[in-house]
């Protein structure tokens, strides 16, 4: 999609309604349905977190979405891929704030670049405890990307056609906090097996575009 219609588009979204658990639900396995009714209590104590799905125009003026792949390492999200964003600092005014400023260390596009469109629904993450605020937000710019080498893998440029095909959606066996082995949907995105919390952002993202387009 030309990243001009991709902006009419967003004028559209801003103030209705998200789909938020309706969406939810598509990319997370029967058991995890039963666990999130039970979670309320822990996201009271959970630790909060910004995350954001920046859309952008590439050079040829095509509407893209960036995702990083994270490094593997000793921990719940190794080699995972996520939306830009982290954890909430003392120096974040906001749970926005602290997207923006993750975004910036993680892929290196300047906040002042940056508008924030709206908030989607929250996600908690049992394994590390996080209680995640996503964000839209876009970038008039062809950003140029650079990746944060101590956390960040590698840059995913994924195209909003791409993103918006159901054919992407697939069934995939993985290793959860839930068990050694399980088969849960996931979304499969420039090569790339997306599950998680990151696969419920993007499904309500999908939903929330999809019918305007």
């Amino acid at each position: 999609m030309n990243f001009d219609e991709f902006l009419k588009l967003t004028s559209k979204v801003k103030n209705i309604k998200l789909p938020a658990e309706s969406s939810h639900f598509k990319m997370v396995p029967p058991f995890r349905r039963d666990l999130m009714e039970k979670q309320k209590e822990a996201i009271k104590k959970a630790k909060r977190a910004g995350v954001l799905a920046l859309f952008y125009p590439d050079t040829s003026k095509q509407t893209k979405l960036v995702l990083i792949l994270r490094k593997t390492y000793h921990g719940v999200h190794s080699a995972q891929v996520a939306f830009p964003g982290g954890k909430l600092e003392k120096q974040d005014i906001s749970l926005e704030a602290a997207a923006l400023r993750e975004t910036f260390e993680e892929v290196g596009v300047l906040i002042k670049t940056i508008e924030v469109i709206r908030k989607l629904s929250q996600v908690y993450i049992p394994p590390s405890n996080f209680y995640v605020q996503p964000f839209l937000g876009i970038t008039k710019h062809v950003p140029i990307f650079n990746k944060q080498e101590d956390e960040v893998e590698s840059i995913i440029e994924v195209d909003l056609q791409h993103l918006l095909d159901d054919s992407i959606l697939v069934t995939r066996k993985v290793s959860t906090s839930y068990s050694e082995e399980v088969e849960v949907p996931a979304f499969q995105l420039n090569g790339h097996v997306v599950w998680g919390a990151t696969a419920m952002m993007i499904s309500e993202i999908k939903d929330l575009l999809k019918p305007h387009i």
